[in-house]
């Protein structure tokens, strides 16, 4: 069987690490990448290998669940002995099992939970959950040392979320979006634009040529509250693109309402670009002044977003607050972070039991 893996490389060598350390394997299946880590002490990344299965969905425009979960099976096991060996190690020398038991899809989850309870079990190693927010919130913690209490958004595909963050175990969620998350909606609009899957990388790259003002795309700020609203947004992308392509000049091509007009594609992705960032930037902002909090952390696949990080760190300077931004490789779904966090849940005693199963959907 043939396949790739790419390793988001800590340090191969664990004789660095000077004490004993706690070795956890951590187990990520939430979507389509399939991850295995091994991470010393909640925070010393000896490996994290992830195989990604964008190949297969990319043609579908989007991730089909049944074939991401058929290949997980596929990938599962070479993952985590990659992961092993990266890190020196066999699983006789871990302390625990860290597995990603939702929010996700479930025929994912199922396999990575089946295989981390099975692994577990035959070398007699405790088994902990986690929720793979948490894992987002706590990737940070694997290149810096957040103090209490911080905020907490957590923007990805799946999920827009805001937390106050006032220790392990101890978050308060301010706002979440009440319909498509922020990175949905990045898909969504490069399907409409004919861009293809996944579709933020390249609306983030187009719309560093195109002009952020050349669309009054709506911000929808959701007075008094700190959730968020991306559909209208999408909407009216929607009927942008329905406008130009109806011109009697338009050049149309293969894909639902696209238009093969690169100027007016960049300006769509820059115009739609602003106004997501501009809403994830302002309701952060109404947050700090509200709460008086002056450290904040950014995480999950949104976070990789150029302009995002460039507009996050201009408000951290302008408002004098600490902010902690992931390294783009832990921005999106990895299983570093779910180790990191479960090293956590370890040292609390939080241990599941052989009967654990995954849930869809799994609040903070």
């Amino acid at each position: 069987m043939s396949y790739e893996l790419k390793e988001i490389i800590g340090s191969r060598n664990s004789s660095l690490i000077t004490h004993q350390p706690s070795l956890i394997l951590g187990i990520d299946t939430s979507c389509d990448d399939t991850s295995a880590a091994v991470v010393a002490d909640g925070k010393k990344i000896l490996s994290n290998i992830v195989s990604s299965q964008s190949d297969i969905h990319k043609k579908y425009g989007g991730i089909v669940p049944e074939l991401a979960s058929r290949r997980h099976i596929e990938m599962i096991w070479p993952v985590v002995e990659e992961a092993l060996s990266a890190a020196g190690i066999t699983l006789d020398d871990i302390a625990a099992v860290a597995v990603c038991r939702g929010p996700g899809l479930i025929g994912s989850l199922l396999v990575g939970c089946g295989f981390a309870k099975a692994a577990a079990y035959a070398k007699n190693k405790p088994v902990v959950a986690v929720n793979h927010l948490e894992g987002h919130m706590f990737s940070v913690f694997l290149e810096g040392s957040p103090e209490f209490p911080f905020l907490s958004l957590i923007a990805s595909g799946g999920h827009t979320s805001l937390y106050i963050v006032n220790g392990f175990g101890q978050y308060t969620e301010l706002g979440r979006t009440r319909d498509d998350a922020a990175g949905e909606a990045y898909d969504k609009v490069a399907k409409l634009l004919g861009l293809g899957y996944p579709g933020g990388p390249v609306i983030d790259k187009l719309a560093q040529e195109g002009n952020p003002k050349a669309f009054d795309f709506p911000r929808a700020y959701v007075p008094e509250s700190f959730d968020f609203s991306f559909s209208g947004l999408k909407t009216a992308v929607k009927s942008a693109v329905s406008r130009q392509s109806e011109r009697p000049s338009a050049k149309t091509h293969i894909g639902p309402s696209a238009v093969n007009d690169a100027e007016f594609i960049k300006d769509i992705a820059a115009s739609f670009q602003a106004a997501v960032v501009d809403v994830l930037v302002r309701k952060v902002e109404w947050a700090i002044v509200k709460k008086g909090i002056k450290r904040v952390t950014l995480s999950g696949g949104v976070s990789a977003n150029s302009e995002l990080r460039r507009r996050f760190k201009e408000m951290a300077e302008d408002r004098k607050i600490e902010l902690f931004l992931p390294s783009i490789p832990f921005c999106t779904d990895n299983a570093a972070m779910i180790a990191a966090a479960g090293y956590h849940h370890l040292k609390a005693g939080n241990i599941a039991g052989i009967d654990l199963n995954p849930k869809a959907h799994l609040p903070l």
